[in-house]
């Protein structure tokens, strides 16, 4: 059974851009654009990107595996329809798969297991800033 609703899978399955924050040394946020993907298999968002294992969102994870991604757009504008899925959770560091997230990227790649899941505006019976917020059982 999937940490997921099945609206934000398939949110997930519709994106390709998400915005990861890691904490630097000294605990600085620091946030940047990465490309993704949903894994059904695991249930895991994985994140992956260009040179990957030279950036400082790679050395920021080596030190500390406490991430946010948060996945959002707009389905419209006019109505005001944001949304968006926010995960928070481990990530972890794989020597392997990050080519397949997308075009030239590096081997590299990081798996994140969802701890808290967020969405707005995804489910079709919330409320247009009702937020769907929910930990994920250890246990899962």
């Amino acid at each position: 059974m999937s940490s997921f609703t099945p609206a934000e899978i398939t949110y997930l399955q519709s994106q390709r851009l998400a915005h990861l924050a890691t904490s630097g040394p000294g605990g600085q946020p620091h946030v940047v654009p990465v490309g993704f993907r949903y894994n059904a298999a695991d249930d895991t968002i994985q994140v992956g990107g260009h040179d990957f294992a030279q950036r400082k969102k790679y050395r920021d994870v080596e030190r500390n595996p406490r991430v946010a991604v948060v996945i959002d757009d707009f389905a419209s504008f006019d109505p005001w329809h944001p949304r968006m899925v926010e995960v928070r959770g481990q990530a972890e560091i794989l020597p392997t798969g990050g080519a397949a997230l997308g075009r030239d990227f590096a081997p590299q790649m990081f798996r994140i297991r969802p701890e808290r899941i967020l969405s707005l505006g995804i489910e079709a019976n919330q409320g247009l800033y009702e937020l769907n917020a929910r930990s994920v059982p250890e246990d899962r």
